[in-house]
């Protein structure tokens, strides 16, 4: 099992730029399949991006591509999430998760890990 911890979130106003920090606790954290997910009251959780264990390859959501930039630094087990151009339809609790070695499927439930959120939230 691998502890995630988000950290960035916070409260800006349309066009504004946050950047999301997910760190790991585990050994060897280049084999794990990292991704961002968010999800407001009430309604489904839902992808935003991810990125492969090895970094080769990352996937977004329709509507973030262009604006938000997925990365990883193997050598402080951490991914971002460089959120530019947020509207307010970006505000939701964003989440870190992970999996081992995994890729293809973007369904939440194929994720073993997630870590407790942070609040992103974007004024109008």
């Amino acid at each position: 099992q691998v502890q995630l911890v988000e950290s960035g979130g916070g409260l800006v106003q349309t066009g504004g730029s946050l950047r999301l920090s997910c760190v790991a606790s585990v050994r060897t954290f280049s084999i794990y399949t990292i991704g961002w997910f968010r999800q407001a009251p009430g309604k489904e959780r839902e992808f935003v991006a991810v990125i492969k264990y090895s970094g080769s390859s990352v996937i977004y959501k329709d509507s973030v591509k262009g604006r938000f930039t997925i990365s990883r630094d193997n050598t402080k087990n951490t991914v971002y999430l460089e959120m530019n151009s947020l509207e307010p339809e970006d505000t939701d609790v964003y989440y870190c998760t992970a999996k081992h070695l995994g890729w293809g499927s973007m369904d939440p439930r194929s994720f073993a890990s997630w870590g407790q959120g942070t609040q992103v939230t974007v004024s109008s």
